[in-house]
C-alpha cells in the first residue's frame, strides 16, 4: 500500500523525520518496501514563459516559440494548439528525460528549424491523460523554478507491505494509529463536515444477509461531476492512482485514506430500488474493467429491478457508473462477508482494491461514519442536496472481550513490559481495558481498580485479534521485537546427542549425492494448477482458499514443478538442464518424501571428437536412479527392473526399480510426449522419481564398522555369451546368473548385446561377465567347471542357451 508523507501527517501529528517514520514502520511489523520521490524524475523540468509564437514556415500545425525558462530566450518548435505568446507552462531542455514518451530530449531540427527542447503536456510528464495541449500555469507562476517544487511533487511516497491479518492498516489512518502507539506522534481526531439532509432515503435493502449483512445508502441530488480538487488529485497521482472524476476520486481517496470502500451509482441509470441478493446462475455483468463476468448463485450482487449493477464488494458495473453528465447519485456503504468476497473473487479471478480490503475484513462499525464522510465530501466538492440515510440489515459488530494476564508478555513473548506500559500500548491501539476507554483517559487511580486479569475489549477494526496471545503480539511489536533479550537455551552437560531423525539423515545423504553428481537443486511450489497436475493423475487435495488458481492443487509428484523450471531454463538459452528436488508428494493417504530428477537438453555438447551433441536417454535416468538409491542406502544389488512407470512416462522407455513385485523404490525413464507438450517442452526429457519413504531402513549394527579385510586371493573372471529371446529383460538374466552360486559369484554384469548376422530372428546375444572370489584357497578347474555349469543351467531357466 502506498501513501505520501503529507497524507500520513493528516492523521498523525508528528515532528519525526522520514527516516524515523520508515524505521518505526518496519519495527512495528509494517514492512516498508520502498520510499520514492515522484518529483525526482521531473527535476529537470522548469516553469517557462512563451515570449513569442510564430507560424512554422514548413508546417501549418507547428509554431516556433521563444521560451524563457529563467536563463534567457530559447527557440522551441511546438505543435500544441494552445501554444501562444504569454502562456506560462512547463519546459524541458535538451538532456531532460520525458517519462510519458520514454525519450531523452536533445537538440533537434524539425522541418529545418532548430528546436532546443519542448513544452510539455500532462500526459508527457505522466501527471494525467490530457494531451490536447501543453500545461497552462497561472501567470504569476515563478519563471525558472523547478516544476516539482512549484507543483508540490516533492512529497515522499512510502510503500508498505500489509500482511493479510492487518486489515486495519489497509487505510492511512490505521497506519497512523500504529505509529502513534509506537511513540511517533499523536493520532488526530477524525473530524468531518456536518450537513443537513432533506427527504426520504433511497430504496435499498439486503436479501442476502450472509453475503451482505448490512447495506446503508444515501442520495445526493444536483451534483456537478467535474474534476476533483487539486489536493486530492495530487494525492492520488502520487501513489499511482489515475484521477477520473470528482465522484470516483472521492471513493478511491476514502478507500485509501480510511480503508473503507464505497460505490457511487448514477441514479438516472437505475430502474427501481437496489437490493443486495444472491446472483442467479448464468447472470452476467459488464464490470468497470470492461470485461463480462458470468455469475452463479453463490455470489452476492447489487441489482435493481432490471439488471445486476455490482459484483458486491469487488467491482461495480460499467453501465451504472457516474459520468460527466451525472446529476443525481446514490452512495453505497455496505458490509460484505470476507469469506464470501474471497470465494467470489477466486471464482471470477477478479482482483480489485475493494476486494483486497473486504476479504480481509473492513470495520463493521464504520458504516454510518464512512457514509457521512463520503456524503460530506461529495457535497463539498460537487454540491447538491443530501437525503436521509437508509439502513438495511446490521453489521456483525458484537464486541469481543479477552481476559488478559499482563504476565503473558514475559511468558509468551519473552519480553518483560511494565503493566502500566502494556495498558497504555493497548489503549493507544484502540483497545479498551475495563472502564478505561482511551490512552487519554488512563490514570493510575483508575488503573488500580482493575483486579486480576484485564477485561480487554477488542476494537471493531481488529478482526485478527482473538485471544491473549494476540494481545502479547501487539505489546511486543510496539515495544520492539529487537528488545527481546537473547537467552540461550539450557544445555545438557557432555557431548550433544545427535538430533537428526533417520528420515532427515536419509534426505541429507541423497541431497549431497545428487549435488556431487552435478545436479542442481531446485525448490518449487508444493501447489500446482489443475492443468499441471492432470498429466500425473491429478491432485488428491485441492485448496479451498488458494493464493491463485495457478497454485490450487497439492502436487501429486515433484516432476511438474521441475518441468516448469526446466522449461524456463531452456527458454533462456540453457543448453543442458540437470535439476533435482527433495520434497513431499501429497497423496490421498499421506505425504510422501520424494527425490525428483529431470534431465533435459544436451547430455554431451557437440565437439570435434564426438561430433553432434548427445541428448539424455532412459539409461542416463536409470544410472542416476541407481546411484542415488545407493547413496541413500538402498540394496541396489537386489533391485529388479520391471515394466513401464505409468501414464506420464514413455512406453518402452521407462521402468521401475523394485524390491520384489510390490515395493517400488523408483520410477525412471523418458517422459511421455503428451506430458512434454503440456509443459511446452521440445525434445526428449529424462526423469527420475525416487520414493525415499519406501527405502527400507538399515538394521542397527552399532557405531563401529567392521575392519576392511581385502581378499587374500585374486578374483577370477569368466565370460558367457547367451542366445536369449529378444523380449527377455537382461536384468532377469543377470540376476539368474548371479544367483547360480551365491558363495562363489560376487558380481555379474552385461558387457555386450548383439543382434544381426549369426543371430536368429526374435533372439539376441547377451554377453555376461561374472566375477568369482576364492576365499580359503584358489579354485580348481573342476570347481570352475561346476560353477560354469550352474550358470548355464540358471540361464537356461530364463530361456537362454550358451552360444557355441
Amino acid at each position: 500500500m502506498k501513501f505520501t508523507l503529507s497524507w500520513l501527517k493528516q492523521h498523525l501529528e508528528t515532528t519525526a523525520t522520514l527516516d524515523q517514520i520508515v524505521d518505526a514502520l518496519t519495527r512495528i511489523g509494517l514492512e516498508v518496501e520502498g520510499v520514492e520521490n515522484p518529483g525526482e524524475k521531473l527535476a529537470a523540468f522548469k516553469i517557462a514563459k512563451v515570449l513569442t509564437a510564430e507560424r512554422h514556415p514548413q508546417a501549418d500545425k507547428l509554431q516556433i516559440l521563444s521560451v524563457d525558462a529563467g536563463d534567457g530566450p530559447l527557440q522551441v518548435v511546438c505543435g500544441a494548439p494552445n501554444a501562444r505568446a504569454g502562456l506560462v507552462g512547463v519546459f524541458g531542455a535538451p538532456g531532460a528525460y520525458v517519462p510519458g514518451l520514454d525519450v531523452t530530449l536533445k537538440l533537434a531540427s524539425i522541418r529545418g528549424v532548430e528546436s532546443n527542447g519542448m513544452m510539455c503536456s500532462t500526459r508527457e510528464l505522466e501527471l494525467g491523460e490530457d494531451h490536447d495541449g501543453i500545461i497552462e500555469l497561472p501567470e504569476d507562476a515563478p519563471i525558472g523554478t523547478p516544476y516539482p517544487d512549484y507543483a508540490g511533487l516533492t512529497d515522499p511516497v512510502i510503500d508498505v507491505a500489509i500482511t493479510p491479518n492487518r486489515q486495519d492498516c489497509m487505510g492511512v489512518r490505521g497506519i497512523a494509529r500504529d505509529l502513534a502507539a509506537a511513540g511517533m506522534g499523536t493520532l488526530t481526531p477524525l473530524i468531518f463536515d456536518t450537513f443537513t439532509s432533506e427527504g426520504a432515503g433511497p430504496d435499498v435493502r439486503t436479501e442476502d444477509t450472509a453475503g451482505c449483512p448490512a447495506f446503508f445508502a444515501q442520495t445526493v441530488t444536483g451534483v456537478t461531476n467535474g474534476e476533483s480538487p487539486d489536493w486530492m488529485r495530487r494525492s492520488l497521482l502520487a501513489i499511482g492512482q489515475k484521477p477520473i472524476s470528482a465522484l470516483v476520486d472521492i471513493t478511491n481517496y476514502l478507500m485509501i485514506d480510511l480503508g473503507r470502500p464505497l460505490h457511487v451509482y448514477d441514479r438516472a441509470k437505475l430502474s427501481g430500488g437496489l437490493v443486495a441478493r444472491k446472483a442467479k446462475d448464468g447472470e452476467q455483468v459488464v464490470a468497470l474493467n470492461g470485461k463480462t463476468y458470468t455469475l452463479d448463485k453463490t455470489m452476492t450482487v447489487i441489482a435493481d429491478d432490471v439488471a445486476v449493477h455490482d459484483i458486491g464488494g469487488i467491482m461495480g458495473g460499467e453501465h451504472s457508473g457516474v459520468s460527466a453528465d451525472t446529476t443525481d447519485v446514490l452512495i453505497e456503504c455496505a458490509y460484505f462477508d470476507p469469506d464470501h468476497i474471497a470465494r467470489t473473487g477466486q471464482k471470477l479471478t477478479l482482483t480489485s482494491d475493494a476486494r483486497s480490503r473486504f476479504e480481509r475484513g473492513v470495520d463493521p462499525a464504520f458504516l454510518d461514519d464512512g457514509l457521512a464522510i463520503a456524503t460530506a465530501l461529495v457535497l463539498h466538492v460537487c454540491g447538491g442536496t443530501a437525503s436521509a440515510v437508509t439502513r438495511s440489515g446490521e453489521a456483525p459488530s458484537e464486541p469481543r472481550v479477552i481476559h488478559y494476564d499482563p504476565r503473558l508478555s514475559a511468558d509468551l513473548g519473552g519480553l518483560h513490559v511494565a503493566p502500566e506500559r502494556q495498558a497504555r500500548t493497548l489503549l493507544s491501539l484502540g483497545f479498551t481495558i475495563g472502564a478505561i476507554k482511551s490512552a487519554d483517559a488512563f490514570s493510575d487511580a483508575l488503573f488500580s481498580t482493575i483486579e486480576g486479569k484485564w477485561p480487554v475489549t477488542v476494537p471493531s477494526w481488529r478482526r485478527d485479534v482473538d485471544g491473549p496471545a494476540d494481545l502479547v503480539e501487539e505489546v511486543v511489536r510496539i515495544e520492539g521485537i529487537d528488545s527481546i533479550p537473547s537467552t540461550p537455551l539450557p544445555r545438557l552437560p557432555g557431548v550433544a546427542k545427535p538430533t537428526a531423525t533417520p528420515e532427515q539423515k536419509l534426505e541429507r545423504r541423497a541431497r549431497r549425492a545428487a549435488a556431487a553428481r552435478g545436479l542442481d537443486e531446485a525448490v518449487t511450489w508444493s501447489f500446482l494448477s489443475e492443468a499441471e497436475a492432470a498429466p500425473f493423475g491429478g491432485g488428491a487435495w485441492t485448496l479451498a482458499n488458494p493464493i491463485s488458481e495457478d497454485l490450487k492443487v497439492m502436487r501429486p509428484s515433484l516432476l511438474p514443478g521441475l518441468l516448469a523450471a526446466t522449461g524456463r531454463n531452456l527458454k533462456r538459452g540453457q543448453q543442458s538442464v540437470r535439476l533435482f528436488e527433495i520434497g513431499r508428494r501429497y497423496l490421498a493417504d499421506a505425504e510422501r518424501a520424494t527425490l525428483g530428477v529431470v534431465l533435459a537438453g544436451d547430455r554431451r555438447p557437440r565437439g570435434w571428437r564426438d561430433g553432434k551433441a548427445a541428448s539424455f536417454d532412459a539409461y542416463d535416468a536409470k544410472a542416476e536412479a541407481l546411484a542415488l538409491l545407493a547413496a541413500a542406502g538402498a540394496p541396489v544389488d537386489n533391485l529388479q527392473v520391471m515394466g513401464e512407470a505409468g501414464d506420464a512416462w514413455h512406453p518402452g522407455q521407462s521402468g521401475t526399480l523394485r524390491l520384489g513385485p510390490k515395493t517400488v523404490l523408483a520410477s525412471f525413464g523418458m517422459l511421455h510426449p503428451l506430458v512434454l507438450k503440456a509443459f511446452d517442452l521440445d525434445g526428449a526429457v529424462a526423469a527420475v522419481e525416487i520414493y525415499l519413504d519406501a527405502i527400507p531402513p538399515k538394521r542397527a549394527s552399532g557405531f563401529a564398522r567392521p575392519a576392511y579385510t581385502p581378499p587374500a586371493l585374486q578374483a577370477v573372471r569368466r565370460d558367457f555369451a547367451f542366445l536369449v529371446p529378444a523380449a527377455l529383460a537382461t536384468d532377469a538374466l543377470v540376476r539368474a546368473v548371479k544367483g547360480a552360486d551365491k558363495a562363489a559369484i560376487v558380481s555379474a554384469r552385461v558387457f555386450d548385446v548383439f543382434t544381426g548376422q549369426g543371430v536368429e530372428d526374435g533372439h539376441k546375444s547377451v554377453a555376461v561377465e561374472i566375477v568369482l572370489q576364492p576365499t580359503a584357497k584358489s579354485f580348481t578347474d573342476e570347481e570352475l567347471k561346476a560353477v560354469a555349469d550352474k550358470v548355464v543351467a540358471a540361464a537356461a531357466k530364463q530361456g537362454a542357451s550358451l552360444r557355441g
